[in-house]
Parts: structure tokens; C-alpha cells; sequence
């Protein structure tokens, strides 16, 4: 059997019989890394996401560093629209800014689709890791239709979404044809890496949490469904991580979903009642990483035994692993999960 395929995350996430969780580490590539801030040096976000070598080297950083059970694609929400000719910047401490934000059923019709023609360094830097990773499977990525939706009408980060929620309630013929488009983008992204090598994909909604249940399923859901319902056709599982979103794990696995990303906000055993036969992913507080040692494996024990009673479990933080994070409490974490065995 190929050893990707036979990876633990992939058997996890399939719900198949692992000997323990398979551990990774969201935001695992960059920014709590030293070597990761050498290579970053001088180099803007989304150049170093637009160089394969040097999303190679990114990549393959925290798996040389703490060995974990997989490598998580080094790329940005927001890559896939400058690809296609938006125009766009990260800001250091801002994040995404768009020059022109959406307004109109014009401004969405200006947004090309995505053709692999557009990201031909994407396919090069996969081809090269998954020949450097052998055994380790790479997670593709790519940003949830809502958030970048987010994005792009409100210009930049946003706490209340207010602007989004006025085009998502005031002008739905809008919202719908801007969520078709992005979703459209963004399988497409996911597609790109599939087909040169990543062995399972991650649509990653930061903002869900802001959407009642309701809205969430009505304007929202479809759109990452269509998503979903396209990577699931490549044969590869697939992972739904949002935050804030307690009240939105059931809809999450139902739009298509193989395994539900749990935030640290809900307790996993109460997450793995509401996702159905599903794998679940998480959940350990970023924040337990600056705790005592001892402090962080006890809670880490804690979220290993509730994913027992899952389908499947994969590891995680709750998010991204925050910058100021010590390397080296990463390690004995996942030295940790990798040599727990289940108690008596």
C-alpha cells in the first residue's frame, strides 16, 4: 500500500483504526519558527507564498523540527485572488487589504476564474515536497468562501462584518454570484495541489463564527459545499476548520466535510456529539503552549482521551499556533501525542 495513503492522518481522517491520533499543527509552517523568520527576511507574504523553493523550504521546516504526521501547504487565504489579478497586499500587523472592494455584480464578474495556468508555482513547490516528504502526507489549503468573501467587500479585516452582511441580506443576487465565484477559485486551488501530490485538503473559515446557524446554512453552507462536493471528487479527505464555531459543527461536517476542525472554545467530547460520523480535529488551546510542561501534556491527555470516542481524531491546536510560541514546548508536545498509548 502507498505509505501516504497509509499515513495515520489519512487513516484517521477516514475513520479507520489508528494506534494513536496522528499530530500536525495548524500555522505549524512560519512565524513561531526561527528559521522560518530567516527566510522570511526582507521577503513580503505573498512573494515567499509565490516562490516554490522557498514554500518548500517553509513547508518542510516544522517537519524537520518536531517530526509531525504531516506538512501543511505554506500559502495564504488570499493567494489564489492575486493570482487572478486582484489587487491586493498583506499588511504586516494588518493582514489582506483589496484595493478595490466588491460592491457590484460588475466587480464580481471582473474576478477571473482560476486555471492552473495562474499558479504554476503552487504545482512546482507541490511536486517538490511530496518527492522530499515521502511517508508524510502534505495538507492542501485553501481559504472558505465566506471569509474571503469577508475580505474582499469589507477591504481588509474586519471585526463585525458589517458591510458583508449588508450585500449578504440587503444584495443576494450579488452575495450569491461573489460566493459561487470564490468557491469556484478556491476548489480550483484545491484541485492545483491534489493533482500534483497533497494527500488530503483543509478549507479553513475563520470568520464563520460570526453567523447564526440559520444564516449560516442559507447563505453560507452551499457555497462551502460546492467547495467540499468538488474536492471530494478527487479522492482525498477533507478537513473543515472555522472558528467560533460551536453552533456550526453540525452544518460544517454536513456540507461535506470527512473531519471537523474543533477551536479550543468546545470541549472536543461535546464537539464529537454534534458532527455525526465524522472525524473531528483539535483542540488544545494555543494559549496551553505557555503554560508549565506538565500543565500542557495533562490538558493534551485529556483532548487525546475524548477523541477516543470519535470516528476518527487528528491532533491540533484549537487554531494557528501563536507567533510568540516556544519551539520547543511544539516537540515535547508532539513527542507527547506520539508516544501516548491509551490508558488502562
Amino acid at each position: 500500500m502507498d505509505a501516504v495513503a497509509d499515513s495515520l492522518l489519512v487513516r484517521a481522517a477516514r475513520g479507520e483504526d489508528v494506534e494513536r491520533p496522528p499530530v500536525w499543527f495548524m500555522r505549524q509552517a512560519g512565524r513561531s519558527l526561527p528559521e522560518y523568520l530567516r527566510v522570511r527576511e526582507g521577503v513580503t507574504m505573498l512573494d515567499a507564498c509565490s516562490d516554490p523553493a522557498l514554500v518548500t523550504e517553509i513547508t518542510l521546516q516544522p517537519v524537520r523540527r518536531y517530526g509531525v504526521d504531516a506538512a501543511i501547504f505554506f500559502s495564504d487565504i488570499v493567494l489564489p485572488l492575486r493570482a487572478v489579478g486582484v489587487d491586493l497586499d498583506i499588511q504586516p500587523g494588518v493582514g489582506p487589504v483589496i484595493a478595490s472592494p466588491v460592491r457590484t455584480l460588475a466587480d464580481v464578474d471582473a474576478i477571473p476564474d482560476l486555471e492552473p495556468g495562474h499558479v504554476p508555482f503552487v504545482t512546482e513547490a507541490v511536486r517538490a515536497l511530496v518527492g522530499e516528504l515521502g511517508g508524510t502526507p502534505l495538507i492542501g489549503f485553501a481559504g472558505a468562501p465566506f471569509t474571503v468573501a469577508s475580505y474582499l467587500v469589507e477591504g481588509g479585516p474586519s471585526k463585525d462584518h458589517a458591510r458583508t452582511k449588508a450585500m449578504m441580506f440587503g444584495a443576494p443576487e450579488v452575495w450569491d454570484a461573489l460566493m459561487r465565484k470564490i468557491a469556484g477559485i478556491a476548489a480550483a486551488y484545491l484541485e492545483v495541489q491534489v493533482a500534483a501530490g497533497a494527500a488530503a485538503v483543509q478549507l479553513f473559515d475563520s470568520w464563520a463564527g460570526a453567523l447564526t446557524p440559520v444564516d449560516y446554512a442559507t447563505h453560507v453552507m452551499p457555497h462551502s459545499s460546492a467547495v467540499l462536493e468538488r474536492a471530494g471528487r478527487l479522492g482525498v479527505p477533507r478537513i473543515h476548520f472555522g472558528t467560533g464555531t460551536s453552533d456550526l459543527l453540525t452544518l460544517m461536517g454536513e456540507a461535506g466535510a470527512d473531519v471537523v476542525g474543533v477551536d479550543w472554545r468546545t470541549p472536543l467530547g461535546e464537539a464529537i456529539g454534534r458532527v455525526g460520523e465524522r472525524a473531528v480535529q483539535g483542540n488544545l488551546d494555543p494559549a496551553l503552549v505557555f503554560a508549565p510542561t506538565e500543565v500542557m501534556l495533562e490538558r493534551a491527555a485529556e483532548v487525546i482521551e475524548a477523541g477516543r470516542y470519535a470516528r476518527g481524531h487528528v491532533f491540533n491546536l484549537g487554531h494557528g499556533v501563536i507567533p510568540s510560541t516556544d519551539p520547543d514546548q511544539l516537540a515535547r508536545l508532539t513527542e507527547f501525542v506520539q508516544t501516548w498509548s491509551p490508558r488502562d
